[in-house]
């Protein structure tokens, strides 16, 4: 995703989870404490739930956000004050290893006050004069956008809060022109120019109110576009380019909070449904000292169409603005001139499914040429796109997939990217020659696992984090491409030595055939005490959409701590990628799920299952069970629905029964239109076929849930009850998509899936 707000830095990516807990497009994982683990394992060996969820025994220690500096003198990152209260700003040099304190925690206090701004996030001017802290934050819609912006002064060591008079938390996205002279940011959905000598404020536009948005999002195109932050200046700071939206039209949901006032509140935001409206989006462009906005000539209905991608085009006179239909089937490239507002077509991907937009686009030769990332040979990679022309021409080749582009290093003439030709389950660092020569190297070491990285603007240094299934994330700073540690920054020493003393049997990684011979991805973690003359009931998890991959060596957390506690007490614990899901094995992996969301996925999962009854006797065909959250939640429900005779029980947890209710960005790219795909809908929902439950059914939703609304678990409810279905319901109060909000949720949680599991999957061998 192209962040200009932070375009002289990169962030440090956390090792993910190694069960998703995505939501259909998103996730929203279990709150993590940043305490460093305690030492103590003693009589760690067997696993229990205070063990993981209510202790820190476990947590894992994660590397401060780390910033590449520009100029190539190192990188920032966060530290507590030894003599204020508050943190640091500490740059560190990469080799050396030499500290010094850029802002200290003394400089980040306002008069009057004797504590440091609270930093959740910063950034740098271009000059590094002036520092932005973001402070005071609260959630827009799913993200904490919104807070209070300060502005640091390192020549005069002045600190001002930004926006004026402006209410306290209503700021957004702010980010300092290329001279770093001058502030913009958006407010209560218009935006602001503010100046860093008079701090004099000028409006940019004013029609922004509750359907007039105005440099942000409405709901849906944040959680599925992952677009927050809709403004960019220009590199010469003339101008701002900007999205607006007009969410008149689009349905509002009304959600209920019944436990935090004497009378029920209620909250209520724009959320197109599958079929519903969605808001009108166009892309203007305007002087940066105020004055009219040059709307970009755009073909095609805007209530039909998305503005998913906008960046300056290697220059200050024209945009590259990414548009999608809504279908989804086509993605279309422009270059666009801010004086008229002409637009002209340049490439285009077309497929019968969906189409990807494209992340980290780079332009190269004096904005000449970009790089492209597109599936067009099958696979997907790396491209050079001439933008004279849209000739197009391969950088990377081949039978593999191109996971993530980090760093493109002009002067060097490689781009470094993550994949994994070998093996999907795994990630390791490539780079290859920009030239197009197919000249390609691999420079993470031979270690089994994932890896990623943090590189430098220079790509002379990283951040390296590496994990695997039982090993947990370990941090070191290394040099490249030669791959050499420097030193190590997270060793995780202790949460791994708990680890190690826990009793389990090591998890082994497979490959089953579905019916048509497909080979699909699985692990399976035995019983302790494993005997293969006996047999063992076994626990799926199941994710199984596009937005997911369960299968992978790389640290799971608490998750899998969980299910080697449920190993320890005589459970078998498996899981399978089916065809569909967000697995590097190419372009027809991904699409051969489209219009069959809980069809295709599910059989996959069904031949699995049969395939491993074939190969291993020490599975108790008469003890199954399954379970997944969100994605995974509504493929528990179809796998019990549909193969009611092999699934004797399952756990679906903020499911998506009626994929109707869902939003438009996420089920239409994958379910088709409406009416056309109507059929497909009603075939494709778990509540279609709810009527074929036989086995033992735990259904669990927040009915705080703005993604995946209690709405359509209420439904399933209904259906259930119409056929004499007896099942477990739970409703978690006000809890989000993640069910993890307020005192010992999580903790309850697992419990009651624990006792679920053993009430109606009695375990142990036989």
């Amino acid at each position: 995703m192209s962040d200009t707000s932070f375009r002289t830095l990169r962030l440090v990516a956390g090792a993910a989870a190694f069960m998703a807990l995505s939501a259909c497009s998103s996730f929203d994982s279990e709150q993590a404490s940043d305490d460093t683990a305690q030492t103590d394992v003693v009589g760690s060996h067997q696993l229990t739930h205070e063990k993981i969820f209510a202790s820190d025994t476990f947590n894992v220690e994660r590397p401060a956000p780390t910033r590449w500096l520009e100029d190539g003198s190192g990188y920032t990152t966060l530290e507590k004050s030894d003599s204020a209260d508050g943190r640091d700003i500490v740059r560190y040099h990469p080799e050396t290893n030499e500290r010094t304190v850029l802002v200290s925690a003394e400089q980040l206090t306002p008069k009057g006050k004797d504590k440091a701004l609270d930093i959740a996030d910063y950034v740098w001017s271009d000059d590094g004069n002036k520092v932005l802290i973001f402070t005071n934050t609260k959630r827009s819609w799913r993200t904490h956008t919104l807070g209070d912006y300060w502005v640091l002064n390192r020549d005069n060591n002045e600190l001002r809060k930004l926006g004026g008079s402006a209410p306290e938390s209503t700021l957004q996205f702010a980010k300092f022109n290329p001279q770093g002279t001058k502030v913009a940011y958006v407010m209560q959905n218009n935006i602001y120019v503010q100046d860093l000598h008079s701090f004099r404020i000028t409006a940019l536009t004013n029609d922004g109110n509750d359907t007039i948005v105005n440099g942000t999002f409405d709901w849906v195109n944040e959680e599925e576009f992952f677009l927050r932050d809709g403004f960019r200046w220009s590199p010469d700071g003339q101008h701002i380019a900007y999205w607006q939206l007009d969410t008149e039209g689009t349905p509002v949901f009304t959600m209920i909070n019944n436990t935090d006032e004497l009378y029920p509140t209620l909250k209520e935001f724009p959320y197109p449904k599958v079929g519903e409206t969605n808001a009108a989006m166009r892309i203007g462009v305007m002087p940066a000292s105020g004055g009219t906005t040059q709307w970009m000539d755009i073909p095609g209905d805007p209530r039909q169409h998305y503005l998913v991608r906008m960046q300056w085009a290697g220059n200050s006179e024209q945009l590259l603005i990414q548009q999608l239909t809504r279908k989804q089937h086509i993605n279309r490239a422009f270059i666009t001139d801010i004086d008229s507002g002409d637009a002209q077509e340049l490439l285009r991907e077309s497929t019968d499914s969906w189409a990807e937009y494209v992340d980290d686009i780079h332009f190269l030769n004096d904005g000449q040429e970009f790089t492209w990332l597109s599936e067009r040979s099958g696979y997907r990679h790396i491209y050079r796109v001439y933008r004279d022309s849209g000739r197009i021409s391969a950088i990377t080749r081949g039978n593999w997939d191109v996971v993530d582009v980090l760093r493109v290093n002009e002067a060097d003439g490689w781009v470094y990217f993550i994949a994994s030709p070998e093996t999907p389950l795994e990630r390791y660092l490539f780079r290859a020659s920009l030239d197009g020569s197919g000249r390609l190297e691999r420079l993470t070491p031979d270690m089994d696992g994932t890896h990623s990285y943090s590189i430098s603007q220079d790509a002379k240094y990283a951040e390296h984090t590496f994990s695997a299934v039982n090993q947990v994330p370990v941090t070191k700073m290394i040099s490249l491409p030669d791959h050499k540690v420097i030193r190590t920054v997270v060793d995780n020493n202790d949460v791994q030595k708990a680890v190690e003393n826990v009793e389990k049997q090591p998890v082994e990684f497979f490959r089953v055939e579905a019916r048509d011979g497909l080979e699909l991805d699985g692990y399976i973690m035995k019983p302790t005490d494993f005997d293969p003359s006996k047999e063992y009931p076994i626990l799926f998890y199941v994710y199984g959409e596009p937005w997911g991959q369960t299968v992978a060596n790389k640290w799971g957390g608490s998750l899998y701590l969980w299910h080697t506690m449920l190993t320890q007490q005589g459970y078998i614990v498996a899981s399978i990628d089916n065809r569909g899901t967000k697995s590097p094995r190419g372009f027809d992996w991904r699409r051969s799920i489209y219009k069959n969301l809980g069809v295709v996925t599910v059989r996959d999962q069904y031949d699995a299952l049969q395939q491993m009854l074939e190969r291993w006797d020490f599975i108790d065909e008469s003890r199954v069970g399954i379970w997944g959250h969100s994605g995974g939640g509504s493929q528990t429900l179809n796998a019990l629905f549909r193969y009611p005779d092999a699934y004797d029980m399952g756990m679906a947890l903020a499911p998506v029964p009626d994929l109707t209710l869902y939003d438009t960005i996420y089920q239409e790219r994958y379910s088709g239109l409406l009416p056309e795909s109507a059929e497909r809908y009603k075939e494709t929902s778990a509540i279609t076929h709810a009527e074929n439950l036989e086995g033992d059914l735990l259904l669990v939703h927040g009915t705080g849930d703005d993604n995946v609304h209690f709405q359509g678990s209420e439904r399933l409810v209904n259906e259930l009850i119409k056929h004499g279905k007896q099942f477990e319901f739970f409703a978690y109060p006000n809890r989000s998509h993640g069910i993890y909000e307020g005192e010992g949720t999580t903790l309850h949680l697992r419990t009651m899936m624990t006792e679920f599991v053993k009430e109606n999957l009695p375990a142990g061998g036989r």
